[in-house]
């Protein structure tokens, strides 16, 4: 199969949607693999690098995606890309559809094949995926919503840890998977005083146990929300439904109990976020204001790291994309886990929770899969 990896497009998107050791594997399993000129510049692999590793250079995405079966990515396809695919060809990447209906009708009228990194599964019941991104979307959480609480920046001016003689800020974590564990242990590290709330009281007894005693956990009710919320300093939002819209859990009505100057991180934002009051914002523009409230909504946050970031998407992709560029549509139909990454096919939706969310008439995977 030729594979190929256009240059991310999104607003200072550097991460790369296969690295060079990812193509040495590609190549390796006889493919064909053509990177678009200085895809990599953001993680530092130049084109050298990528010929080195047996690929071919291509000068433009129009030829990645006029010649390519396969096209691998990080985000979501903007409108010039997703215009450029088609019938036939298998799109491997991010997509988050649910709160994304113009994307959805794109990839709809193009006719490709779309697997979403985030709605492929595993056998715990995990998105293997989706977590490394998580992993890094929950740290940089902390650092993000710790720059926005600085006076300058229009936070409250609190410094997370505190010092001696003074209070550390109130973190409230609202979600207990990849993200809020990985929210809560930095700014556990950095001193802050950390609740987590979640649905899941086994959830909730694990982070107990890992954290052995040094947050609070709460279950999550609508009064436990406003509760935390309104004594919090920074509130990460940080929940997640596989494949749907996140829902709305801290209301407008909500802000005007907070602390004037507190701030919001948003990682939910890629499924339309958790607070009602977020909208995407960008690495170029992070930050807005509402009652008095830091907003920080970026969409593509793991894209501020992108050496740390693009490798550890790619140890999580490479297995499903070789499998893909290996056996095509078969390795849909006889991987299970895979087939669940299936969001788009030849015109139809295949997530359920993507079809809810939008409106669409869900189909079987199965039904539409039909290999020989």
């Amino acid at each position: 199969m030729r594979v190929g990896c256009p240059k991310e497009i999104k607003d200072h998107e550097y991460r790369v949607g296969l690295t060079p050791g990812a193509v040495r594997e590609y190549v390796a399993h006889g493919h064909e693999v053509l990177i678009e000129t200085r895809a990599g510049a953001g993680i530092g692999a130049e084109d050298s690098a990528y010929v080195a590793a047996g690929a071919k250079i291509a000068g433009s995405a129009r030829e990645i995606f006029d010649r390519c079966d396969m096209i691998v990515k990080v985000k979501e396809p903007q409108p010039s890309e997703w215009s450029a695919l088609r019938e036939g060809q298998i799109l491997y990447t991010y997509l988050h559809l649910a709160p994304d209906p113009e994307q959805t009708k794109g990839l709809l009228a193009s006719g490709v094949t779309a697997v979403a990194y985030e709605t492929v599964t595993d056998d715990r019941g995990g998105l293997p995926l989706l977590a490394p991104m998580s992993e890094v979307a929950g740290r940089l959480a902390i650092q993000a919503g710790a720059t926005a609480l600085q006076k300058a920046n229009g936070g409250r001016g609190i410094l997370l840890g505190g010092v001696p003689g003074v209070l550390p800020a109130k973190v409230t974590v609202i979600g207990g998977g990849v993200v809020g564990l990985h929210a809560a242990r930095m700014a556990v590290g950095l001193g802050a005083d950390v609740t987590i709330l979640d649905r899941s009281l086994p959830r909730l007894r694990q982070l107990d146990d890992i954290f052995a005693g040094r947050i609070h956990t709460r279950y999550s009710t609508i009064d436990a929300v406003e509760e935390e919320v309104f004594s919090a300093d920074l509130v990460i939002g940080a929940v997640l439904i596989p494949g749907a819209a996140a829902p709305k859990l801290v209301t407008s009505d909500m802000l005007t109990g907070m602390q004037k100057g507190a701030v919001i991180v948003d990682v939910a934002i890629d499924q339309g976020g958790c607070f009602e009051t977020s909208r995407p914002t960008t690495h170029s523009d992070p930050t807005y204001v509402v009652e008095g409230i830091v907003h920080y909504c970026v969409a593509n946050m793991p894209g501020a790291v992108p050496i740390t970031s693009a490798h550890a998407l790619n140890n999580a992709t490479l297995q499903h994309g070789l499998a893909l560029a290996d056996r095509g549509l078969r390795a849909l139909a006889e991987d299970r886990h895979l087939k669940n990454g299936l969001n788009v096919h030849r015109g139809r939706v295949t997530n359920r929770a993507v079809a809810e969310a939008l409106g669409y008439e869900s189909h079987s995977p199965d039904s539409l899969l039909n290999v020989a």
